[in-house]
């Protein structure tokens, strides 16, 4: 029990820093132009993409192959052992939390773009009926695209992301 409380206490921390950078970067990006604002949307949007796939192949590789590139000693191989152990806290932490605050700001600053949208002399309906469903159709569908490429391509995903953790390990 004091794990999972252990855990969830930090979520909530992390949630919460990544939040606050996340928002404070895109409250000052708000101050741009609307090209870098589009840019920087689909950016978050995409980073969001990127840990939905990272999630979803942690949860479906299997730890085999692994073992076997860790016993030739090939460099990141333990990293991935280490991440497939704890495929749901990585699955958790690359799709809720990374995800979900990459989907909130996102939203933040499609806001900002309606905003400058409606400056310009759009109907502020039309606006954000089409800021959003940018927003919405560019997520779903590349969470949707990328999940399907992460379950196939999963031992590839999960060593890319083990052989990086290796290179910032101690």
């Amino acid at each position: 029990m004091k794990d999972k409380t252990k855990w969830i206490i930090t979520i909530f921390i992390l949630s919460f820093v990544l939040s606050a950078i996340f928002s404070g970067l895109s409250s000052y990006l708000s101050n741009f132009n609307v090209v870098l604002l589009t840019f920087i949307m689909i950016l978050v949007i995409g980073i969001g993409i990127l840990f939905d796939m990272i999630g979803v192949a942690t949860l479906t590789a299997k730890e085999a192959p692994f073992h076997a590139m860790n016993s030739k000693k090939r460099k990141g191989a333990k990293a991935c052992i280490k991440l497939l152990k704890n495929s749901s806290k990585v699955s958790s932490v690359c799709n809720d939390v990374v995800g979900d605050i990459c989907g909130i700001v996102s939203g933040t600053l499609g806001a900002s773009l309606s905003l400058f949208l409606i400056s310009l002399g759009m109907n502020p309906i039309f606006a954000t009926i089409l800021v959003t469903s940018f927003i919405s159709a560019l997520t779903v569908g590349g969470k949707a695209y990328f999940k399907t490429i992460a379950m196939k391509n999963c031992d590839k995903i999960v060593f890319s992301v083990g052989f990086i953790c290796s290179i910032f390990e101690k």
